[in-house]
C-alpha cells in the first residue's frame, strides 16, 4: 500500500534518525531470507535493501504470540506499507540503491524477511495438500503436486502400453516438504500462517513412511503414512514446502476405536489405491499392507485383467485409426485401470457422527460380518463394516475414453446405479448432463469423502 505525502515524510525523518542510530543499516542480499529477532534490533530498525528493476520483499512473522510490528518500506522514490495478512506480507515494484526497509514495534518477535529479484519467496500455495485416508490411529496424506508426469505419446506401428505391473519411474527433482499434523483443539490456524510459525509447532503422531509417489492422475506427491493418532480425532493438516511456501489447511477425522479394516497404500499398479480395505490386520512388524505385502490371491487376478483388457486394446489399430478425436488408447488404459482398480479394491469406511455429521451422506454400503465382498477374491472377514462406494463417474470416464468396440456400459442413475456405485456426487445423475451434483467433487478439504474416486 503507497503511503499518503505527509506518512512519506514521517517515515524519512525516522528513517534518517534511525540510521544515526544504528551508525550503519544492515543489508539484504538479494535471493536471500533473513531471520531476526525484535529483541536484537534497534526499535525502529532500518534495513537497506538492493536495486532492482523488479524487486519482491516479502515478510513472514515467525512468533505465534500476538504482535503488533509494522514494515515500511521506500524504494528511493515512494514510501509503501507492506500490509500483513494471516502473518504475511510482500510487497514487489523497482527499487533504487537507497532503498530501505523499516521495521517499527517488533518488540521480542521473531520473523524472515526475504528478497528476490525472481518473484516472491514466501508464499502462501493455492494447491491443497491430499487426504488419503485413515484408520482409527494411522493416516495417509500428500503434499501438493510438485511435478508431473512427462511421457511420450506411442505411435504406430510401434504403439506400446504401459504393462499391467509397471514399476514406478524415478521421481524428478523434489522440494523439501515438512507436514505439521496437530488436532483441531490445538488451533493451527489461529497462528501466522507462515512456515516459520507452523514448523515451530509440534507435530502429532510419528511418520512412519515418507516418499515421493506418482499417483495415477499423473501427479508426484510426497506421501506419508502416519501412525499414533488418537481415535475419533479431528485433525489439522498442513504442509510446508522449503520452509518458506505453504499448503492448507485440510481437515480429517480419524475412523472410531472399533473401526477394522488396515489401510493399504504404495501399490505400483493402482497408483491411486491409499485407502482402508476389507482384510485382516497385516502381520507383523508391518503396520498396513503395500505392494510388498498384499496377498498374491488379490493382486495377481487384477494384473491378469489388466494384461488382458490391454492385450484387447491393442487389436484395435492404436495410433493409425482414430476412434476419437480427443481419446486414445493411452487414455483408455489408463482410466480402466483407474476403474478396475476402485472396484477391485473395496474401500472400507463408517458414517460420520456428532459434531461430524455431513450432508450430504457419502455413499456407504453396510456389509454385515460373514458375507462375500464385492471382489470375489477378497477374503470373508469376520467383522462389520461399511464399504465406501465407487463414484459412478469412475466408470463413466471409462466409457468416454475407450473405443466402442470393447464394448463398456455403465448402470444408469435411473435405473439402480446407486446399488453399485455412488451416483449425483460429481454429475447429476441426468443424461447428458457433467458435473452439477450435490457436492461437484468425491472429496473437499475439510475431510467429507462421499463417493471412491480413487
Amino acid at each position: 500500500m503507497r503511503l499518503p505525502t505527509p506518512f512519506q515524510t514521517s517515515f524519512l525523518c525516522l528513517s534518517s534518525a534511525c540510521v544515526v542510530l544504528a551508525q550503519a543499516q544492515q543489508s539484504l542480499p538479494l535471493n536471500s531470507l533473513s531471520t531476526f529477532s525484535g529483541s536484537s534490533l534497534p526499535n525502529p530498525a532500518t534495513l537497506s535493501l538492493p536495486a532492482s528493476s523488479s524487486l519482491t520483499v516479502s515478510v513472514a512473522i515467525c512468533s505465534s504470540q500476538a504482535s503488533s510490528e509494522s514494515f515500511l518500506l521506500t524504494n528511493g522514490s515512494d514510501i509503501f506499507e507492506i500490509e500483513l495478512e494471516s502473518g504475511f506480507g510482500s510487497w514487489t515494484g523497482p527499487s533504487s540503491n537507497n532503498a530501505s526497509l523499516l521495521v517499527d514495534g517488533a518488540g521480542q518477535s521473531t520473523f524472515e524477511v526475504a528478497v528476490s529479484d525472481n518473484g516472491t519467496i514466501h508464499e502462501i500455495l493455492d494447491a491443497l495438500p491430499l487426504f488419503g485416508d485413515s484408520s482409527a490411529n494411522q493416516a495417509i496424506l500428500f503434499s501438493p503436486p510438485f511435478a508431473f508426469e512427462t511421457t511420450t505419446n506411442p505411435t504406430y506401428p510401434n504403439y506400446t502400453l504401459p504393462s499391467a505391473n509397471s514399476s514406478l519411474p524415478e521421481s524428478p527433482p523434489s522440494p523439501t516438504f515438512d507436514l505439521v499434523l496437530s488436532p483441531l483443539s490445538a488451533q493451527l490456524t489461529s497462528l501466522p500462517q507462515t512456515g516459520c510459525s507452523l514448523a515451530n509447532m509440534s507435530s502429532a503422531g510419528t511418520v512412519g513412511l515418507n516418499n515421493a509417489w506418482l499417483r495415477g492422475s499423473g501427479e508426484w506427491r510426497s506421501q506419508w503414512f502416519v501412525e499414533g493418532l488418537s481415535p475419533d480425532t479431528n485433525y489439522t493438516a498442513y504442509v510446508i514446502e522449503d520452509r518458506v511456501k505453504v499448503s492448507g489447511p485440510i481437515y480429517f477425522v480419524t475412523k472410531s476405536s472399533s473401526f477394522p479394516c488396515p489401510l493399504v497404500h504404495s501399490l505400483p499398479y493402482c497408483p491411486s489405491t491409499t485407502y482402508a480395505v476389507p482384510l485382516d490386520p497385516p502381520q507383523s512388524p508391518a503396520l498396513a499392507y503395500d505392494g510388498t505385502s498384499l496377498p498374491t490371491n488379490i493382486s495377481d487376478p487384477l494384473l491378469q485383467y489388466m494384461t488382458n483388457f490391454t492385450t484387447m486394446l491393442l487389436s484395435f489399430g492404436c495410433g493409425r485409426d482414430l476412434y476419437s478425436p480427443l481419446q486414445t488408447c493411452s487414455d483408455c488404459q489408463r482410466e480402466y485401470r483407474s476403474w478396475l482398480c476402485s472396484v477391485s479394491f473395496p474401500r472400507c469406511s463408517e458414517p460420520s457422527s456428532g459434531s461430524n455429521a455431513q450432508a450430504p451422506f457419502s455413499a456407504l454400503q453396510p456389509q454385515p460380518s460373514g458375507v462375500s465382498p464385492r471382489n470375489p477374491f477378497f477374503p470373508i472377514v469376520n467383522y462389520t463394516y461399511n464399504s465406501l462406494l465407487p463414484c459412478l463417474e469412475v466408470c463413466h470416464a471409462v466409457d468416454r475414453a475407450c473405443p466402442y468396440f470393447l464394448g463398456i456400459s455403465c448402470p444408469v442413475p435411473q435405473f439402480n446405479a446407486d446399488a453399485s456405485y455412488g451416483v449425483g456426487f460429481i454429475d447429476s445423475g441426468d443424461p447428458g448432463v457433467v458435473g452439477r451434483g450435490t457436492t461437484g467433487m468425491a472429496q473437499d478439504r475439510w475431510g467429507n469423502v462421499w463417493c471412491n474416486e480413487n
